[in-house]
């Protein structure tokens, strides 16, 4: 009898089937979540924050006489501007408005290209 009750002594000890695991699966599960956030943060997160903190700058800095490219690729000079809109020159008597937002770029004048 004694081996009998050895043996349902360690079945009872022993983990249940299907990985019951103790705390070392769950801190392996926390570190590798962990990890993937690290990895979503840095490629994905912290990029695009980067890329909005600039076309924030971008749009801000945009004066009176700057080139710029709207989002739909229309070329023109900025005649008037106030918080929401701007009027861009893309002829001569030719004024279109249009939303500060929909700026895409600024374009460099001809004496910085050199510099």
């Amino acid at each position: 009898m004694d081996a009998a009750w050895a043996a349902d002594l360690a079945y009872a000890a022993s983990s249940p089937p299907g990985g019951g695991g103790g705390s070392g699966a769950i801190m392996t599960q926390l570190l590798f979540f962990a990890a993937i956030f690290a990895v979503f943060y840095f490629l994905l997160i912290r990029p695009q924050q980067t890329q909005k903190r600039q076309r924030e700058r971008m749009l801000a800095a945009l004066k009176k006489g700057d080139r710029v490219v709207t989002s739909s690729g229309l070329h023109g000079t900025v005649a008037s501007l106030d918080e929401h809109r701007v009027v861009l020159r893309v002829a001569d008597q030719v004024r279109l408005e249009f939303d500060r937002a929909s700026i895409g770029r600024v374009l460099e004048a001809q004496g910085e290209k050199n510099a």
